[in-house]
């Protein structure tokens, strides 16, 4: 009788052994999926006491890098590239976010392992993309929430530019990266051959924008700020209660007259400046101080609950102390608890996507540096006595 998988070899993708060669946070973002899917995921660093500029048990570390076991390894040196080439001839997928000189100067470029191992697939994220004026510029998130236009549609309407809350070309792009990696191993079952997979914060950057960028590709329309209104529908947006904020979105006809009803100023409805969705949108301004005249008198909690119960999509506005104690967010278990060897009991975002029947607890904390290198390089064959010789010569 076969024996009952592990945990770990009933996931999704506990067949892939992947390569993490990224930095920053987009690339690691878009490991981190595989990684929490199941797939064998080693992160190579550089040597313990390097300068990498983030501590490795900060918040943004220990939640970045989960599920991942960890090898030191100096890839300026010959040997530590060699030590690279012989595990890329067993992976499946190898993903990094350096500019396009450095992987080709450290041996990871596309033709080079593409050559060691036609069946591995590569993930790369950049700044501005693989070619072209920008290619070798280093690119952060900010540079690109400018740069693609984000900041310009953020913000309150004559406050000048804003940048999101969140890294989000970083964040963007690492999901979209994930996407493409795994459409090209998809693929690979057919052709039998792996594919480079590229994006770009700013690819991904313009690509959030969505219907705003539609707006002026299709229409030639310069979208401006909106702040917290919706840029083209109306009542949409954040509006004032007695006791802080809410958000409501009732733009159209039933949801439009149940709101005029629940506030009780039925004479909103047949107000000509409000009459139809376009005429609210357009006369926002005047709508948003009438709405807001009406919700002073309750509270948020109070108007979430008389709203949604006549079908009205209506929230809070929280903080993160509010948004962790909400019921919905705990019933979804979004923090998972995990314990770390050096911090202790911590909790980390959970993946937000659901598998039926599919374990997403988090199975190991995020690596220190060099943590499984000697457990690492014996599954590729070295000896102790070679893994000793690296050590002694600083490879590893």
């Amino acid at each position: 009788m076969p024996e009952t998988p592990s945990k770990t070899d009933a996931l999704p993708l506990s067949d892939l052994l992947v390569l993490d060669l990224t930095i920053a946070r987009a690339g690691p973002t878009a490991v981190r999926q595989l990684a929490d899917w199941g797939a064998n995921v080693v992160r190579i660093e550089q040597r313990p006491g390097a300068d990498t500029g983030f501590a490795h048990h900060s918040p943004d570390y220990l939640n970045l890098h989960r599920n991942k076991r960890s090898l030191s390894l100096d890839l300026k040196r010959e040997e530590g590239r060699a030590l690279l080439h012989r595990m890329i001839k067993r992976a499946d997928v190898l993903v990094e976010n350096m500019r396009p000189p450095v992987k080709a100067r450290l041996g990871f470029d596309w033709a080079t392992v593409h050559e060691i191992n036609p069946l591995l697939v590569m993930g790369s994220i950049s700044g501005f993309g693989q070619e072209g004026p920008y290619a070798d510029r280093g690119g952060v998130d900010q540079i690109a929430q400018g740069l693609g236009g984000m900041m310009s549609v953020t913000g309150i309407p004559g406050q000048g530019p804003v940048r999101a809350g969140v890294a989000i070309s970083d964040i963007t792009a690492g999901l979209q990266l994930a996407v493409g990696i795994l459409v090209a191993l998809h693929e690979r079952k057919r052709t039998g051959r792996g594919r480079y997979v590229t994006t770009s914060l700013l690819e991904s950057m313009i690509g959030m924008l969505d219907f705003q960028a539609a707006r002026f590709t299709v229409a030639g329309e310069v979208p401006p700020q909106a702040g917290n209104d919706h840029p083209t529908l109306g009542p949409m947006g954040m509006y004032a209660t007695r006791d802080g904020h809410m958000n409501l979105a009732a733009p159209w006809g039933r949801m439009w007259s149940a709101l005029c009803e629940i506030l009780e100023r039925p004479e909103l409805e047949n107000d000509p400046r409000f009459a139809t969705a376009n005429d609210r949108a357009l006369n926002r301004a005047a709508l948003n101080i009438e709405l807001e005249t009406a919700l002073a008198p309750r509270t948020t909690e109070d108007w979430v609950e008389r709203m949604n119960a006549v079908g009205i999509p209506s929230g809070p506005v929280n903080d993160l102390a509010q948004t962790f104690a909400d019921p919905q967010v705990k019933h979804l278990g979004v923090a998972a608890k995990v314990t770390h060897p050096g911090v202790g009991k911590i909790e980390i975002i959970r993946n937000a996507t659901h598998l039926d029947g599919v374990s997403d607890e988090i199975r190991r904390p995020s690596p220190d540096p060099g943590e499984h290198t000697d457990e690492v390089l014996s599954e590729f064959g070295l000896s102790s006595d070679q893994v000793k010789s690296l050590r002694e010569n600083e490879i590893i």
